[in-house]
């Protein structure tokens, strides 16, 4: 029987594919006795080989895409699987206990995990707690006859189904392989949603229970224009879908042919449309769809794809590949934005009640300086290669600006001793996504270079509600009249000391706020490359004093987030 769920959509396409479950398997197992120790040895003996050629197989896949140094990980673990200490003290139980390889693996693993994170004055040997739990649920899995979900592996056209993906489980996905996903949890401006419309492969957030609904290998359709999840669908559905989906690839080869254009509006006048990337890897996806900037450059993916802190040559190396493979054209780069629910196992960070209001982004960096330094020179050696702009993120007051600034200026100083080579052009900007610095834009603009709008969190801020809780979703308003006037705030300010403002939150690839935005004189829109095309054509059709027109209105006359769309579809039919 056919079951239509309904979620957001959260990333253009449709896809038809069977489900692939990436969700923790039931590890739970009891302990009983047994006669034959020996067969026992043996189904431990086979449980452990078939986890090694398991990690080779990863080990080998991480070595294709994420390099050598990245997949030593998996070294440390395939160490543990072969360590003839921790393996003779499971048999060992097994034998003298007479009990199911299960428990004695996670009695055995469990001692080692205990006496190893007791060592707090010895990091190495805590590491090697880690690896032990791992391996552990690794073993326990082919003991218990479940799979444990593994996105790097997937080697056939799938969906993937989960509650939620974590930025790294999305930078596995395949795009060969991986047709889409839906989530339980989740909303437009999830990491998870970034990154699909990043991949460019349909998404649905926010369904609350497609993981209780759905089986391994069941058939679904994702309709990620309309936020649909079909479920067992017949072959009427499929046919009709199919349809949908050729005509939707029809609009695209449409906006493809606007590829090699600039943007100019109706009446003439140029938009910078700039793409946001994760990795060096999306560059491929901005200049496929056209994109005449890096209007954001993630860099804590760096960050999260590494074993430990990246070295200065590392991060080097990605800058100046970016910057190259732009050519003279502008590339932002935002500093480490780690913190909220952007985490790295190797930096411990405090608990925290609300670690979105916490300690994250900028205020690691002023705390942390080594490795904000670190970040700071790499950027500086590469800032020969093009057209570099640094913008600091989650900046709240001129103090914490002026404090970041000047340690980005003592180590250009120090490099420039070194006798290293730095550009005398590198534009230094900010993140306006808390409102104390959009309220305060016309002292900031005197000493930025420029401000980029981080709408997902200024609206979160603003709205006081949390962008990833699927209650007050309704709150996530980028329409509302006092988003409309904060940003106008921010625009009219940076315009008036000669500066630029530019946008790189979900709100600039919106088809309805792109009209508001163009009326409020934002210079540049920095977006999803899957975008870029689509807003193109829509520009095209626009006339900015119309635009000027419609954004007074929706900021002076509307009460409502509602009123603004109903004002946005009058001036734009």
């Amino acid at each position: 029987m056919v079951e239509n769920l309904k979620g957001i959509a959260a990333s253009d396409g449709i896809a038809i594919a069977k489900a692939y479950l990436l969700v923790e398997p039931d590890l739970t197992f009891d302990k009983f006795s047994v006669e034959n120790s020996d067969s026992e040895i043996e189904r431990l003996k086979q449980a452990l080989n078939k986890a090694t050629q398991e990690l080779e197989l990863i080990r080998g896949k991480a070595v294709e895409t994420l390099g050598e140094e990245e997949a030593q990980v998996f070294d440390a673990h395939l160490m543990v699987l072969s360590d003839p200490e921790l393996i003779g003290s499971i048999e060992s139980n097994i034998r003298d206990n007479k009990v199911n390889a299960e428990s004695a693996l996670k009695e055995v693993t469990d001692m080692f995990i205990g006496i190893f994170e007791g060592m707090e004055d010895n990091p190495y040997m805590q590491e090697r707690a880690a690896d032990i739990k791992d391996v552990t649920k690794r073993v326990l899995s082919h003991l218990l006859g479940v799979r444990l979900p593994n996105p790097s592996m997937i080697d056939e056209e799938v969906i993937v189904i989960a509650h939620d993906l974590t930025p790294s489980d999305t930078a596995q996905l395949n795009r060969k392989f991986v047709k889409a996903f839906v989530t339980d949890i989740g909303g437009r401006t999830s990491h998870s949603a970034i990154m699909a419309r990043s991949l460019e492969i349909p998404a649905i957030v926010g369904t609350k229970e497609i993981t209780a609904l759905v089986k391994e290998n069941d058939m679904i359709i994702v309709d990620g224009l309309e936020g649909d999840v079909l479920v067992h669908p017949e072959n009427t559905d499929i046919s009709f879908y199919e349809d949908k989906a050729s005509k939707f690839a029809g609009q695209k080869a449409e906006w493809e042919k606007l590829k090699n254009e600039k943007t100019y509006t109706a009446d003439g006048k140029h938009i910078e449309l700039a793409a946001n990337i994760g990795t060096p890897k999306d560059l491929a996806g901005v200049k496929n769809n056209g994109g005449e900037a890096i209007g954001l450059y993630r860099t804590e993916f760096l960050y999260m794809d590494s074993p430990d802190f990246p070295t200065e040559e590392a991060q080097f190396e990605a800058y100046k590949a970016i910057l190259e493979g732009m050519g003279d054209k502008a590339v932002v780069v935002r500093t480490m934005d780690i913190g909220g629910d952007k985490e790295l196992p190797y930096l411990t960070l405090p608990h925290e009640m609300n670690p979105f209001l916490g300690y994250r982004a900028i205020r690691i960096c002023l705390a942390e300086q080594d490795m904000f330094r670190t970040q700071l020179r790499a950027l500086l050696r590469a800032s020969v290669f093009g057209k570099l702009r640094i913008m600091f993120p989650m900046i709240a007051t001129l103090g914490e600006f002026r404090d970041a600034k000047g340690i980005l200026l003592e180590e250009k100083e120090k490099l420039v001793k070194e006798g290293v080579e730095v550009s005398n052009d590198i534009e230094v900007g900010i993140m306006i996504e808390i409102p104390a610095a959009a309220v305060l834009a016309d002292r900031f603009a005197k000493e930025v270079d420029f401000f980029s709008i981080g709408t997902n969190d200024l609206i979160q801020y603003t709205m006081a509600a949390d962008r990833m809780n699927e209650r007050v979703s309704y709150l996530y308003q980028p329409y509302n009249p006092s988003i409309l006037r904060l940003i106008k705030n921010v625009i009219d300010a940076s315009h008036k000391e000669g500066k630029w403002t530019g946008m790189c939150g979900e709100m600039a690839g919106d088809q309805t706020a792109v009209p508001l935005l163009m009326g409020l004189g934002l210079d540049e829109f920095s977006m999803s490359a899957s975008s870029i095309l689509k807003t193109r054509s829509l520009m095209k059709r626009l006339d900015t004093t119309k635009m000027a027109e419609l954004a007074e209105k929706a900021i002076n006359d509307c009460d409502t987030a509602e009123e603004v769309v109903k004002l946005v579809e009058e001036y734009t039919k």
